[in-house]
């Protein structure tokens, strides 16, 4: 809690858009960490990851939400359920948008008309280093633009939203940057490795679960599954004699590192989970609340 709660102001805003539009990039950017998992592969983002920064007498308390994509089987309706859930407890929505496919589709396209918010809605161009300089300047002049590799426009940002949250006391603690425990993370930054290392569609596929955290040890010790849906998947996980499965773990473990600030073992094993996309109970274990949609 800070001292100077008459002052203070807090509040909850949303990264959203479109599937691949730079939300977790700017949310790693904003918290100064790497938080939310990062891929050019579209769809990398499952479950809302929650970032803070704190400056000042103001905390931003950021959302990185699931990508708003029209969904092709269960995972993907509940992804899209879990953004469109979010939007009513915000108190800011960034509509995040490619400045290369600039002008943005009006938000109301991209949610649907049932979706419900009061949140007002701030355009935000990403990626402005792709356009030229002019292109720039113009889209400048009509929303917000940024760039999260050169941090242009960041700080208008930060400047623009933080006049939009209410007064209120902080919720978190100043020095935290993520709300969700460390068991998150493992599973996030293993997907991220799968991301990255294993082919164009496996990583569709794969999740993983922690089966055992022992974080008051010296390494952190943590034995986590990695699951396929298929049996024929199982090889492509593990490599040649071991290889692919020590390269996801080694990225996963020093994603851990740097954000626990201490050693960690990180094992790993292969099972297969059969068609988990698309059964709920499935779902549930690997994360994804029940839902209240009506059967």
């Amino acid at each position: 809690m800070n001292d100077s709660q008459g002052r203070a102001r807090t509040g909850h805003i949303a990264l959203s858009g479109a599937p691949n539009v730079g939300k977790s990039s700017l949310l790693n950017r904003l918290v100064g960490t790497h938080l939310a998992i990062v891929s050019p592969k579209p769809q990398a983002t499952r479950l809302p990851t929650i970032g803070l920064r704190t400056d000042g007498d103001t905390q931003y308390i950021w959302h990185d939400l699931p990508g708003l994509l029209d969904p092709s089987y269960l995972m993907q309706e509940r992804m899209r359920e879990l953004a469109l859930a979010a939007l009513p407890r915000m108190d800011v929505i960034l509509h995040l948008h490619p400045a290369a496919d600039a002008p943005a589709p009006p938000f109301r396209e991209l949610v649907g008309p049932d979706a419900k918010f009061r949140a007002p809605v701030l355009v935000v161009y990403t990626k402005v280093d792709l356009v030229h300089a002019d292109r720039r300047r113009d889209l400048a002049r009509e929303a917000l633009a940024i760039s999260t590799e050169s941090g242009d426009g960041i700080e208008h940002l930060l400047a623009r939203v933080g006049s939009l949250l209410p007064e209120a006391p902080f919720e978190f603690d100043p020095e935290d940057v993520g709300t969700q425990p460390v068991r998150f993370f493992v599973v996030e930054y293993l997907r991220e490795a799968a991301f990255e290392l294993l082919g164009d569609e496996l990583p569709y596929s794969f999740t993983a679960e922690v089966e055992e955290f022992r974080e008051d040890e010296e390494p952190v010790y943590i034995r986590a599954s990695l699951f396929a849906e298929r049996e024929s998947q199982k090889g492509m996980i593990i490599g040649r004699s071991g290889s692919m499965i020590k390269q996801i773990g080694s990225h996963a473990r020093g994603r851990l590192e740097a954000l626990l600030g201490q050693k960690v073992y990180l094992e790993c094993r292969v099972k297969v989970a059969p068609r988990w996309r698309k059964n709920e109970a499935q779902l549930q274990r690997f994360g994804f609340p029940p839902t209240e949609r009506k059967k």
